[in-house]
């Protein structure tokens, strides 16, 4: 083995950039902050910041979280996580020109929550805002639209992340509020997966699968029409049988 030679590995930076979703008027939604500063000045990107020296990666997740939109989020593995929004690693992006200041490996992190308040900017934004994902994906490329950065492959991978996640695990609950109906659900489904769902069929396959609901005890009429029966998320984290994506 060659002896380590510092000159031949340049310095480099870690940030954490961060897929924000939630469900907000029956649309799939990313927060996104417009930048205040240069590179990329008055684009609209993803939430995130550099990872400070005394920092692991979850926690300088939850302070980018908060620092830049006022919003919290807990790592679900964590034994205090208490009932915050779910947070978790995605992906680790490397590109060498994929920041224009210097080498930065970003790792991403995805946070899904219920539907969420309006974000407050902070940090190095000047404004933020929910976004529907199609909104954001389907911008065009040219410095004036697209997200800044690879922000656009990020979110695109945490969105596609969500969606396959909530057919074989209880994560669509995350979007939930801790009592909700079946309806309520149903269209967390449709708005991550984008298409609609038969209510019956969808009925019995959540209420079917084995400690994916439990009962509540209530009901409540908050969705119009005659009472629905209140559930709360189950024990269960695999689901099966799984709650397969319809073929569009």
């Amino acid at each position: 083995m060659s002896p380590y030679d510092p000159s031949a590995y340049p310095p480099f930076a870690v940030t954490v950039d961060l897929v924000v979703l939630t469900v907000r008027r029956h649309a799939l939604c990313a927060l996104v902050v417009r930048r205040g500063e240069q590179p990329f000045q008055g684009r609209w990107a993803l939430p995130g910041g550099f990872v400070r020296g005394d920092e692991d990666l979850a926690g300088a997740a939850a302070r980018e979280l908060s620092e830049e939109t006022g919003l919290c989020a807990h790592d679900p593995t964590a034994p205090d996580a208490g009932n915050g929004a779910h947070l978790e690693q995605l992906a680790t992006y490397g590109d060498p020109r994929r920041d224009p200041r210097m080498r930065v490996v970003s790792v991403a992190h995805l946070v899904l929550a219920p539907d969420l308040p309006a974000p407050r900017a902070g940090g190095d934004a000047n404004s933020a805002r929910w976004a529907p994902v199609d909104e954001l994906l389907e911008a065009p490329a040219e410095a004036s639209a697209g997200l800044a950065f690879d922000h656009t492959t990020i979110l695109a991978d945490g969105v596609e992340r969500a969606r396959s996640k909530i057919e074989y695990s209880s994560l669509a609950t995350a979007f939930c509020p801790p009592e909700f109906t079946v309806g309520e659900l149903r269209r967390v489904y449709e708005a991550v997966w984008g298409v609609a769902l038969d209510p019956r069929n969808f009925h019995r396959k959540v209420t079917g699968t084995p400690g994916f609901l439990v009962p509540a005890g209530g009901t409540t009429t908050r969705q119009g029409g005659r009472p629905a029966q209140l559930f709360r998320a189950g024990g269960a984290t695999l689901l099966n049988p799984p709650m397969l994506r319809p073929e569009v």
